[in-house]
């Protein structure tokens, strides 16, 4: 008897098996539960009892004190970046007048050197040809000094200054107002606004009253 082979199915074996696979299952858990953000487990509900409510206020308060903690810690990172730079700053100006002020030894000490110079030429005989030669030298010691910062004080006919002058003596002058430099006496130095020697004057006096 000729017999009709069925598919697993039942159906017609030529017709193959049908082309639409088999539904997938829900996605699930490790625990068999479907994966659902919003699903909450029993077991961990009924842990917690009444406090499971209350949890949620819990995690906000520690929130707002961690970010309270890391506004801290910011504030304090900052201040000692800002005590880090001023210190820097410091540092440099430091540096930079120290650099500045070098050669501030050997100027000082040199200084009586130059006034010898000018002494020799104030009491050198006019056609002396060794004069031209000092005033050489002397031209150079003053250009020298003057990269180095180095400028002359000249008080004359202005007010006495005890920060920049030093007097060594009075002349009486009616007709000059009081305190006045009139005199002279010794040039005195300055390097970047600091006195390296502070000059000699003679002072005026029995003048009229400075005005203030």
């Amino acid at each position: 008897m000729d017999r009709k082979h069925k598919g697993i199915d039942g159906g017609d074996p030529r017709r193959g098996f049908s082309e639409q696979p088999p539904a997938a299952p829900a996605e699930r858990t490790r625990s068999g539960r479907p994966a659902d953000a919003s699903f909450t487990d029993p077991e961990l509900e009924a842990d917690l009892g009444a406090e499971f409510e209350f949890r949620g206020d819990q995690l906000e308060g520690e929130l707002e004190t961690a970010r309270r903690e890391a506004a801290a810690h910011l504030d304090t990172a900052q201040r000692i970046q800002a005590d880090f730079d001023n210190y820097r700053k410091r540092m440099a100006r430091e540096q930079e007048e120290a650099c500045k002020r070098a050669n501030q030894r050997l100027i000082t000490d040199l200084l009586p050197v130059l006034d010898n110079l000018e002494r020799a030429l104030a009491h050198a005989p006019a056609d002396d040809p060794l004069s031209e030669g000092v005033r050489m030298v002397l031209q150079q010691m003053f250009d020298v000094f003057a990269k180095e910062g180095v400028e002359r004080i000249e008080p004359e006919g202005e007010d006495f200054d005890p920060t920049q002058h030093q007097a060594v003596g009075q002349a009486e002058r009616p007709d000059v107002p009081d305190s006045t430099c009139v005199e002279v006496y010794q040039q005195g130095f300055r390097m970047h606004g600091r006195v390296l020697r502070p000059a000699s004057v003679v002072v005026s006096c029995g003048g009229p009253a400075r005005q203030e």
